[in-house]
């Protein structure tokens, strides 16, 4: 049986569909004092698949509740975790810093039997879990919502650590080319991008990387791209945060279309994970 996360219901929803398996009922309530009191309202399941994005403290806290109570209806629990939040703090860069991943995996390990990850911003980020642990891919889902107008794209990543996020991309596309930025971060609010040796001229490209936060780097590299040449440029992420004015920053740069996931509730999903998870959960 699926139950949904509080900030993932409409993927919990398809997930149910796609697997051809019921929907737990659930209730999302808080005591006068403000403490969330999350619970499954359906009272018989031999196992559950808790799908869950934990981008809030209250998200966690409400997973957490609800793993607790599907512990004491079905036989396995599984939790499929569609965005884990803290995943890029995986070290501590100076001493007395927590790693924040550590810690909500430790957290999330003791009520489930395994987890699925979706896209981890860290893939390090799956080995600190105490039960197995499987990563989802779901880069090859943003190809079938990439426009036909990319015949022969350039996919570029922001970074090369997500280079191989766009040669996933490009593989799933199959066509186009493949680049990168190198990226120096000067702030935790600003970095330098270099395009130097970037070929984009007369080209369509499409801007990849998993998450998609502010949107300042985003937009920062699809105006470098169109002012190198590029005829257009559209962004794809896995997990669309566009926290703030993200959407408008990504357009006011020049970006044409913005694709995402519904790996959160809050995100304009133009495409699902629904079937990659299937997917996964049926090899797991």
């Amino acid at each position: 049986m699926i139950v949904p996360g509080h900030r993932a219901q409409g993927l919990a929803a398809a997930v149910a569909m796609a697997t051809q398996q019921p929907l737990a009922g659930v209730a999302y309530d808080r005591f006068p004092d403000g403490e969330l009191f999350h619970r499954i309202t359906t009272e018989e399941m031999e196992s559950a698949v808790i799908v869950a994005a934990t981008d809030s403290a209250d998200a966690l806290v409400g997973l957490l509740q609800l793993q607790d109570a599907a512990g004491e209806l079905a036989g396995s629990v599984t939790t499929v975790l569609s965005y884990m939040g803290y995943a890029r703090q995986d070290r501590a860069f100076e001493s007395g810093e927590p790693v924040s991943a550590r810690a909500l995996a430790a957290a999330i390990s003791t009520g489930t039997d395994q987890v699925v990850l979706v896209n981890p911003h860290e893939p390090a980020v799956a080995g600190f879990f105490d039960a197995p642990t499987m990563v989802c891919d779901a880069t090859p889902v943003l190809a079938d919502a990439v426009d036909p107008v990319h015949t022969d794209p350039v996919v570029v990543a922001p970074d090369a650590s997500a280079r191989p996020m766009a040669v996933a991309l490009r593989d799933a596309l199959g066509r186009g080319a493949v680049d990168h930025f190198e990226k120096t971060r000067r702030s935790s609010t600003s970095v330098d991008l270099s395009n130097d040796g970037l070929t984009v001229t007369d080209r369509t490209v499409v801007l990849v990387d998993d998450i998609i936060s502010t949107g300042t780097t985003m937009a920062t590299a699809a105006a470098r791209l169109l002012d190198a040449g590029a005829t257009r440029v559209d962004v794809a992420c896995v997990h669309g945060l566009l926290a703030g004015a993200a959407q408008t920053t990504l357009r006011r740069s020049g970006v044409t279309e913005i694709i995402t996931t519904d790996t959160l509730d809050t995100a304009p999903a133009t495409t699902t994970v629904a079937d990659a998870l299937a997917g996964c959960l049926r090899a797991r």
